[in-house]
């Protein structure tokens, strides 16, 4: 298909695309203090919408490109350090004597449980943002090169390619970085194993519903861009 200039685009839904990524992603580190068991596979209970920003991501530099996908994945980054920041703060500052949430004797108590559910490890931060980072980063790129390559057709070939990748280096990055050490290493190797199936074969059913989002944009928008002439530095922010 033809690439239609990023000028003449009209964009019309690119701020709710790029809300709904960074929303889910925030929602993911929150909810992530609670472990689960589904199925006997113990995993974060963010594993239900955690996959949700890479179809959305994937939604993004599908039809905006891998410049305008790499400028959300940044904002992303930096929504999410803000929200961690208000976390931490809200944690620091002294509770109330009449808040106890109705359920705690005290506001002390409040205050312990409140900090024992929202407190987050320096480690565990610092394996979150590495994992985001690589993991967004690795998919976006991987489905603009793939785009060129089979000149826009076969879009499933695109998404399930990158999110192979990019869900291996997320979930390989996280895991090891936050949990070596702490359990052994074969049982890290099994968690690695477990997230990545699960995460991949989530967006490999989520297929349909993100063919109706990509269909429904590039008409309504008029765009589909290709990276034909992108520089791929993670690191810039100019489109």
């Amino acid at each position: 298909m033809e690439e239609i200039s990023k000028d003449n685009a009209r964009q019309r839904w690119l701020p709710l695309i790029s809300a709904i990524f960074v929303t889910t992603l925030i929602i993911s580190n929150i909810i992530a203090v609670k472990l689960v068991s589904v199925g006997g596979l113990i995993m974060p209970a963010a594993i239900f919408i955690f996959p949700i920003s890479y179809i959305f991501g994937d939604i993004l530099t599908e039809v905006y490109g891998y410049a305008r996908s790499r400028r959300v994945i940044w904002i992303g980054f930096f929504c999410n350090l803000l929200a961690v920041a208000a976390i931490w703060i809200s944690i620091n500052l002294p509770a109330a004597p009449v808040w106890n949430l109705g359920a705690f004797e005290s506001s002390a108590t409040a205050q312990k449980a409140y900090a024992a559910i929202f407190s987050f490890t320096p480690r565990i931060l610092i394996a979150s943002f590495a994992a985001y980072l690589f993991g967004e980063f690795i998919n976006s790129f991987v489905l603009a090169k793939m785009k060129i390559v089979t000149s826009g057709k076969h879009l499933w070939t695109r998404l399930m390619g990158s999110t192979l990748l990019g869900q291996l280096a997320d979930s390989g990055i996280f895991i090891t970085l936050a949990f070596y050490g702490a359990i052994p290493t074969a049982i890290l190797g099994k968690i690695i194993l477990a997230q990545w199936i699960i995460k991949s074969a989530y967006e490999a059913l989520a297929t349909p519903f993100t063919y109706l989002i990509v269909g429904f944009l590039k008409k309504t928008e008029k765009e589909d861009y290709y990276d034909y002439r992108t520089n791929f530095n993670p690191l810039m922010w100019k489109e």
